[in-house]
Order: structure tokens, then C-alpha cells, then sequence
């Protein structure tokens, strides 16, 4: 056995080549916004972090929002650390021999440190977080062997969150990269980092990644399982896959898309599409059932791979493998038919206390979203749905950051509990740090949407306190309380960057004249 799988690696500097540490991640927050920490009740030692902005608003005098940044806004965090890797997350709690996970512990009534830390993050009841998990409405994505991370959960009765894709290949990026784009994307507001790396060094790269990130990590394993095939799909084998597995678990990936859905019967079903089979997993495995003749080994084999799971507390994220890849594709058999079969593995892995959730679409015209929304629910008995997009037309190349965030605030709306971001490089090429934002904002944006139209407490005051900024010219509040508040000042300030314009009641669109809330607030002083 490798002694990468018995024994977790040293994190250093030295055993790598390119690495991190004259990189500067620390960041700060603009004047106005600082990190906060708010204690736990039945945990005493937690510390749940969020983002207080003080409001120059005499009526309100602070926000707390979700913060996704991290130690790497946290003043007392030490650039000198930065080798070691971050500290342990005091948000984790062990779990005993006979509950070994969360999903577990939730059916036998127990709250853990993990529950009470997502409850104060979401303003809810650590008994409404439990039952949620218990009943398979909503996951906590958290290996024991990533204790960095900081505990979140994934549901449709929560805010919808965002995932963002990064990860090297064969032709292009580093493990440095890679890991400044995993550090930017949760300062940006990713809840969850997917490392897809195909090219070379995918072991270290993931290390690095998982040793330095305080959000849950997940993985495609059949990526690394082709590669140790020598990239030859047909050496492909159970055996590979399983000590691939294993290995990612211990470096502590806290969940796993796997595409044991995608079954023999189903592939013929595709040979009528416009664009076939456009999921990486999908095609990989496709094409081993076809060279080999035999049903996919990932269902045959599913009982181990949640045993495995199991051990370590990791999710499963049933992959979508037939998902459509034009709007010519959408709701068509194929991925119906695996959507079907999704259902009947997520039952599989409830009996093994594994916590799943189901992955959807894809490329999907707006009239056809919510008919995937409900056969979801029905087919997968209410199993988070985590959404590449939908993506409603096929001609965005260049803005499908755009296409997919119209496409993810309908179908969070409708019930998905976390989008997974598309990059205005979608289609065309390996993204780099400037897409990673501008896809994140775009799918941001989405979930706000979607948070805002079902209601969420926590949404509406946001909202609330941005549009008396607006209507009060608090313009330092308007730029704090912005998802992007860099962007935001840095907009008013091209036509307006002088600090006394910074008080101004009125922006360069309408002037000191014709501003229509200037002119309202008079209205409202004289009536």
C-alpha cells in the first residue's frame, strides 16, 4: 500500500517546486467591514465567522453577513503559518465509532458541533439543521481528515450556495495557481472548491489545495483512476478506483462526484443527441462499458465505495454523467432514465449513513427548468440538487457566466441547493483568477436571487440595508454592502474619485439636478 494512504503527508515548502510562500494571501477588508466571530451555546469552544460592515446609518448601526473568506481576513492570522497549512478548524468535532457521520448522528437525535456551527451561520435552530440532515434534506460535506475546514451545509431549506471549479491540466497552470485561484474564489464567496486537476502532479496539487482551504473540497476520483491507467480507458478497473478513493479520502476530500448512474443500458440512448455525452466522468465510463461489454464497475461496485465513504464522513455528489450539453439534449431520455436510477442509489448510501446529493443540468431552456427541479425531488426523495447552471441557450461563448446565472437563480429559486458557478471562459478554455470572479459574482448574484424569492430572513435584511444606504447617499455603506465592494468604488470613483464626492447626493448619471431619490427625500421632508 502506498505510504500515502497510512500516513498523511508533511506540508512544507520545501517538497514542492513553485510553491506558495512569497505569495501574499492575506487580505484586508475595506475600512468599514471586519471579521466577527460569534460563540456557540452548546459548543462553547466554537467561533462561526461572518462579516460585520458598520453602517454610517443612524437608524442601523451594523449587518452581520455570511463570510466565506476565512483566516486569510482574520488579522490575527500569521503570513508565517502559511507553510504549515492553516490551523484546524474549531468547528470540528469527532465523531464516535457507532455514528461515524453526520447523517448518522442526525437519526439518532444527536446535535453535533458541526450542526450548531451551519445553525448560527444560517440564523437556525441546531434541531432544525439535525432534522434537516436527518431526514436527507440537506448534507454538512466535512472529511475528518480535513479539519482546516470550516463547517457549511448544503440544502434547499438553506441559503443556496456556490461552488467554483479550478484544478490543473495537461496543458496549462501550476500547483501555485491553483491554489491562489482556491484562496481568491472563497475571498470572492465560494462556499465550496471542486479540484478537477487532470494534468500532471494531481496528488500534490490536491494536498496543497486541501491543506490550505478552510471550505469543504470536492473531486471527480475517475480523473486521477485515468491517469494511473496510463490514460488508456481501457485498463480502467474497480481496483484502481477503489485505492484512488482511499487515497483522496485520506488526504481528507470532503466529497466525491461519482457517476455510478450512468448505466450500459443508458448509452444508446445518447447516440440521437447533438452534442452525446459531454460529462468528462460520463464519457470515461461510457466508453469502458462499451470496450468491455460489462455494466459500469462504480454501480456494481457502489455498496464498497459507500463503506469506504462511511469511514471518513465524506459526501457522495451523484454525478450526472448524461447531462445535457445543448438545449437541443434537455429532459430527453438519457438523462431522465439516470436520474431514475440516481433516486435508487441515494437510498443505497442512506442505509450506509452516507450523506448524498444529486447533480443536474447542464444546458436547459428556461421552459423546461422547473420539470427538472420536480422530477429531482421525486425521483431522489428530496436529496440536495446541485446544478451546473442550467445553462438556457447555447450561442453565450464568452458570457456564459451570464447564460448560467439566469438559468441558476430559477432553479435555486425552484428548490436546488447549490450551483455550481460557470466562467465566462466555459466552452474555451482552462479559466484563470479574473474568471473565477467573474463567474462566482455572476452565480453570487444567482443565489441571492433565489435566497431573496424563497424568503430567507437573512437575504431581505441585506437587501433592506443596501437600499437605505441608497436612498440615505451613504456611499461607503452602498460599496461595503455590494458582493464585490472593490468593483463597486472602484465604479463610482472613475467618474467620481474625490473624497468630498464620496458624501455627494448624487451620482455621475444624474448630477446634483435631476438625482430622482435626492429629489424624493425633499419630497419626503416637506410632506
Amino acid at each position: 500500500m502506498p505510504q500515502y494512504l497510512t500516513q498523511r503527508e508533511e506540508f512544507s515548502v520545501e517538497n514542492t517546486t513553485d510553491f506558495i510562500e512569497k505569495m501574499d494571501f492575506k487580505y484586508r477588508f475595506p475600512d468599514g467591514i471586519e471579521k466577527y466571530y460569534q460563540c456557540g451555546s452548546q459548543f462553547s469552544n466554537l467561533k462561526v465567522p461572518f462579516k460585520r460592515v458598520t453602517l454610517t446609518n443612524p437608524g442601523r448601526r451594523e449587518i452581520l453577513l455570511y463570510d466565506t473568506t476565512g483566516p486569510y481576513t482574520d488579522p490575527d492570522f500569521c503570513q508565517n503559518e502559511m507553510g504549515a497549512g492553516l490551523p484546524v478548524s474549531c468547528g470540528r468535532f469527532c465523531l464516535s465509532e457507532s455514528a461515524p457521520t453526520q447523517l448518522a448522528q442526525a437519526r439518532q437525535g444527536q446535535i453535533t458541533a458541526e450542526m450548531e456551527f451551519v445553525a448560527i451561520r444560517e440564523g437556525v435552530s441546531p434541531e432544525f439543521v439535525r432534522d434537516e440532515i436527518a431526514a436527507g434534506r440537506a448534507i454538512i460535506p466535512a472529511n475528518v481528515k480535513h479539519p482546516e475546514a470550516e463547517p457549511m451545509i448544503i440544502g434547499r431549506n438553506f441559503l443556496v450556495k456556490i461552488n467554483a471549479n479550478i484544478g490543473n491540466s495537461a496543458i496549462s497552470s501550476s500547483i501555485a495557481q491553483e491554489v491562489e485561484k482556491m484562496i481568491w474564489a472563497t475571498r470572492w464567496g465560494a462556499d465550496t472548491v471542486m479540484d478537477l486537476s487532470t494534468g500532471d502532479a494531481i496528488h500534490e496539487t490536491r494536498e496543497q489545495i486541501l491543506r490550505h482551504s478552510h471550505v469543504p473540497i470536492g473531486t471527480v476520483p475517475i480523473y486521477q483512476a485515468l491517469e494511473k491507467a496510463g490514460g488508456n480507458i481501457a485498463d480502467l478497473s474497480w481496483d484502481i478506483f477503489r485505492e484512488t478513493l482511499i487515497e483522496q479520502c485520506e488526504q481528507g476530500v470532503d466529497y466525491f462526484t461519482v457517476h455510478a448512474g450512468l448505466l450500459w443500458r443508458y448509452i444508446p440512448l445518447t447516440q440521437t443527441r447533438k452534442t452525446g455525452i459531454v460529462s468528462r466522468g460520463g464519457a470515461i465510463l461510457a466508453k469502458w462499458c462499451m470496450i468491455h461489454k460489462q455494466e459500469n464497475f462504480l454501480y456494481d461496485h457502489f455498496s464498497d465505495i459507500c463503506r469506504i465513504l462511511r469511514r471518513y464522513d465524506a459526501a457522495i455528489s451523484l454525478g450526472d454523467g448524461l447531462r445535457p450539453g445543448s438545449i437541443a439534449d434537455a429532459n430527453d431520455s438519457a438523462q431522465f432514465g439516470e436520474l431514475k436510477t440516481l433516486g435508487e442509489l441515494t437510498y443505497e448510501a442512506w442505509k450506509h449513513d452516507v450523506q448524498v446529493m444529486i447533480e443536474g443540468p447542464g444546458h436547459v431552456t428556461l421552459d423546461k427548468i422547473e420539470e427538472n427541479m420536480r422530477r429531482q425531488l421525486e425521483f431522489c426523495h428530496g436529496a440536495p440538487f446541485y446544478t451546473l447552471g442550467p445553462i438556457p441557450l447555447d450561442i453565450g461563448a464568452g458570457y456564459d457566466h451570464i447564460s448560467s446565472a439566469i438559468g441558476a437563480a430559477m432553479i435555486g429559486w425552484l428548490g436546488t441547493a447549490m450551483l455550481c458557478y460557470v466562467t465566462p471562459k466555459e466552452h474555451l478554455g482552462l479559466p484563470e483568477k479574473d474568471d473565477v470572479r467573474e463567474g462566482i459574482i455572476a452565480h453570487k448574484i444567482a443565489a441571492h436571487a433565489a435566497d431573496l424569492a424563497k424568503g430567507h430572513p437573512m437575504a431581505r435584511q441585506w437587501d433592506d440595508a443596501m437600499s437605505d444606504a441608497r436612498f440615505h447617499f451613504h456611499w461607503k455603506d452602498q460599496f461595503n454592502l455590494s458582493l464585490d465592494p472593490e468593483t463597486a468604488m472602484a465604479f463610482h470613483d472613475r467618474s467620481l474619485p474625490h473624497e468630498h464626492e464620496k458624501i455627494a447626493e448624487y451620482c455621475s448619471m444624474c448630477g446634483p439636478k435631476f438625482c430622482s431619490m435626492r429629489i424624493s427625500g425633499e419630497i419626503h421632508s416637506t410632506s
